[in-house]
Formats: structure tokens, C-alpha cells, sequence
């Protein structure tokens, strides 16, 4: 495991303080920082990044906050704590967006809450980075390079949206956030669907 830098540091920090202070005021944060349908009657504006911030369980905060502290702290140290923020805003924004346009077509009224948009898209950075880097997930236990742990889990997340398996998990808001991760990449590389940017690129 990184050490870890400030920002990635401060995110965990807040996440769980969110956590412990959402049982003892009986659901009040999720009840207005949750991530509503806009058909709910119960969405606000904030909500499509303070819903990052809320967890459901300790195994969901638990992982999610593993993935930020694996794939995060050497994405911040790399990028800096400016460009490592723009980078989980899209994210987070992105897998907000894929959901409300979800629910809203599909009817549902369930409420989103987790930082799992803004830790796919930093899963799909790091495996843009470093492709040939070899990680070991808990779930499977088996060695495997970065671009095809980004494969395996985007391909599962798009398999189980299409047919509703693991129900209670949105699972193309992760998907959302994996598109917003892709699309910061490509702009910063100056790649379509993006111009080219003159100066060197740095990605």
C-alpha cells in the first residue's frame, strides 16, 4: 500500500466521519445528500457530488476507501492535488449523470449513495498509466496486470447492469464513472473527441 498524500488523505478522513455521523442523526445526511431521482421529488442540486460521500455499509466504505487509498495515492502524487481533483470531480460527476438518466428512464426512485463512480475512474486511469503493472485484488485473489483488471471489472459491471444481477448496486453509475475518468484522460492528451492541445503532454 502508497503512503498516504494530502487530498486522498483528507477524502478517506471525510468519508468516514460521514459514516460514523449518519446513524447517530438517524439518516438525516443520507436523507439530503444522497443521491435522489429527479423524478423523487427529493433531488437537489448538491447531491450529484455530496452522494459520494455517504456509504451504505461498513463493507461498501471499506472497499471503496481501499480502492482510493491503492489507485489514488500514486494518481495524486503523480498528477499533483489540482489535476487529482478535476480528475475525481468528473468522475464523480459523470457516474451522477449516468444514474438520474437511468432512474429516470427506467422509473426508479432509489437513492445512490457512494464514492464508487470517482474509484472506477481512478481503476480506469491507473490501468491507462500503467497497463503492465501487476496488482493483486482481494476478490480474486490472483495476480493479474492493470489493464486487465480494468477489463474484467468493467466488463462485469456492464454485464450485471444489463441482465439486474447484484441488485442494489448501481452498477452503470460506475460505468458513468469510468466514461468521465476516460473522457479527462483524452482531454488531457489532447485525443479525440477532444482537439489537440499544443506543449508536451504529460499523461
Amino acid at each position: 500500500m502508497p503512503p498516504l498524500p494530502p487530498i486522498t488523505q483528507a477524502l478517506i478522513l471525510i468519508n468516514v466521519a460521514m459514516f460514523c455521523l449518519d446513524e447517530p442523526l438517524n439518516g438525516l445526511l443520507t436523507h439530503y445528500f444522497a443521491l435522489y431521482p429527479i423524478q423523487s421529488g427529493l433531488f437537489y442540486p448538491w447531491q450529484v457530488i455530496s452522494y459520494a460521500f455517504l456509504h451504505g455499509s461498513l463493507p461498501h466504505i471499506f472497499f471503496n476507501m481501499m480502492g482510493l487509498w491503492m489507485f489514488g495515492s500514486e494518481l495524486e502524487r503523480i498528477w499533483g492535488s489540482r489535476r487529482y481533483m478535476e480528475f475525481l470531480l468528473a468522475s464523480v460527476l459523470t457516474a451522477a449523470a449516468a444514474q438520474l438518466i437511468l432512474s429516470l428512464l427506467a422509473g426508479w426512485n432509489n437513492y445512490t449513495v457512494g464514492a464508487s463512480g470517482g474509484i472506477y475512474g481512478l481503476l480506469l486511469a491507473f490501468g491507462m498509466m500503467f497497463p503492465n503493472r501487476t496488482i493483486m485484488p482481494l476478490f480474486p485473489p490472483i495476480p493479474m496486470k492493470a489493464k486487465v483488471f480494468v477489463a474484467v471489472f468493467g466488463g462485469l459491471e456492464l454485464l450485471q447492469g444489463v441482465t439486474g444481477t447484484a441488485s442494489g448496486v448501481a452498477h452503470f453509475a460506475h460505468l458513468g464513472g469510468m466514461l468521465g475518468g476516460w473522457l479527462m484522460m483524452r482531454f488531457w492528451r489532447g485525443q479525440p473527441p477532444f482537439k489537440s492541445r499544443r506543449g508536451p503532454r504529460r499523461f
